[in-house]
């Protein structure tokens, strides 16, 4: 957190984007490492490399339901003079026991199962004629219902070379290879490794639990009828949607009321289930911009470096921002603007990058990438202030979508970068190339 005396002159003094964000990351400290069972640690980040245990696959295993053979034995085999073997048994998935393949004789092999001693290769089931000695086939017969296809004969249509359809120990990992490294993410395919190799829990550092709410007595939930002058409360949804995307564990807080008091209490209440408390609204210069009113003073006598700064940043949307920390914990509170473009920006730009230091992440930022401009006309922007505009970006070209109003929800909706305009540039013609924040 900036110094005290920082903080009593941040109502006058003019934040840069970066300085801001870096006060911010500055701050904010990694979440503490848990152990977890693996589908709890999905969407956590890892804090140590994990190394393979048992290799994979553990044993030389079938890739095809078949029957595993001697490659002698199959050598010149073909329709009209097929290989003809004896049949000495099953080798199913998961069975203890293999029968050993001699000098010419098969075992029919299932899909995983082990390749029994003896053998060196399998041929697929559609190469033979299953043990009926009718031509090819297309299959096996259930063993339920036809368990003499483990013994007597088969007919093989094809040769096969060694190690044929044959997945050999290891071929995927090996014992002692670093299966992850410590600062992934676990998705599906990483939970899936760790219990394939025999992981039943990992250390991660938790998801953030970030609480989002909206403040304004003219907000009214989704599906409640609107009265005079009220509005549907869109930003707390947005922003707990954006927090989850962003790794988060979110929690959604009714609108509060413009009374101060009411929303001392629900953030004091809200601290107990909060990494991270973000609100939108009431961060202004008005006479009813309670979260200023209800924070400004909140923690200057508890321990340094508690309390809450509110600034003027040099960017549009989103001039007021405020950030500090509340609580005995010190949990960081993003206090965000309340018009709903000017507060989904400040998010991806300010509370995203938070979330994913909570997380322990490296990179905390969105990707960038340099786009040409497609537009009508020029883009205007006022001077010393850092602009970003909603667009959509395809095949290295951005077009901008809607206009620079910090009210335009439905234009916000079908964007998927914001172009970013220079605090020195206050014109961009169309053509040229402008830096761009990829939303996804």
């Amino acid at each position: 957190m900036s110094s005290a005396a920082t903080r009593a002159t941040g109502q006058d003094h003019l934040w840069s984007v970066d300085d801001h964000l870096e006060d911010i990351l500055a701050t904010v400290r990694p979440l503490e490492p848990i152990e977890l069972q693996l589908l709890d640690a999905q969407g956590c980040v890892l804090v140590e490399d994990v190394t393979v245990p048992v290799s994979l696959p553990p044993f030389d295993n079938s890739s095809m339901d078949g029957y595993a053979v001697r490659v002698a034995d199959v050598a010149g085999a073909s329709e009209e003079y097929p290989a003809v073997l004896t049949v000495v048994g099953d080798v199913a998935a998961g069975q203890a026991e293999q029968p050993y393949v001699g000098p010419g004789q098969a075992a029919r092999i299932m899909t995983g199962a082990p390749l029994p001693p003896g053998a060196e290769a399998v041929v697929p089931v559609e190469w033979t004629d299953g043990g009926l000695g009718e031509g090819p086939v297309s299959g096996m017969r259930a063993r339920s219902a036809a368990p003499e296809g483990a013994s007597g004969q088969v007919q093989v249509h094809r040769p096969a070379q060694a190690r044929a359809h044959v997945r050999a120990k290891g071929s995927d990992v090996k014992a002692g290879d670093r299966a992850l490294e410590a600062g992934m993410i676990l998705g599906p395919p990483q939970i899936g490794l760790l219990a394939a190799i025999g992981r039943g829990t990992v250390r991660v550092r938790p998801r953030p639990r970030v609480v989002v709410m909206s403040t304004g007595s003219e907000l009214v939930q989704p599906d409640e009828e609107l009265g005079t002058g009220q509005i549907y409360d869109s930003n707390s949804f947005a922003l707990c949607a954006a927090a989850r995307d962003a790794g988060a564990i979110a929690y959604r807080v009714g609108a509060v009321a413009d009374d101060a008091e009411t929303l001392r209490s629900t953030i004091e209440d809200q601290l107990i289930r909060a990494d991270m408390l973000v609100t939108t609204g009431g961060v202004s210069v008005g006479a009813y911009d309670v979260v200023k009113e209800a924070l400004s003073s909140v923690g200057d006598e508890d321990e340094a470096g508690s309390g809450i700064e509110f600034r003027k940043l040099a960017m549009q949307p989103g001039k007021p921002q405020g950030f500090g920390s509340i609580g005995p914990d010190h949990t960081p509170l993003l206090a965000l603007p309340g018009n709903p473009v000017s507060s989904y920006v400040s998010f991806e730009l300010f509370v995203r990058p938070a979330i994913r230091a909570l997380m322990g992440l490296k990179d905390v930022h969105r990707p960038t990438t340099r786009a040409t401009l497609n537009a009508d006309k020029a883009l205007t922007s006022p001077a010393g202030r850092r602009q970003f505009l909603r667009g959509t970006y395809a095949d290295g070209e951005v077009t901008p979508v809607g206009g620079a109003g910090s009210h335009l929800v439905a234009a916000l909706a079908h964007a998927d970068a914001l172009i970013v305009v220079p605090e020195d540039d206050t014109s961009v013609e169309p053509g040229a190339e402008v830096e761009v924040v990829l939303l996804g």
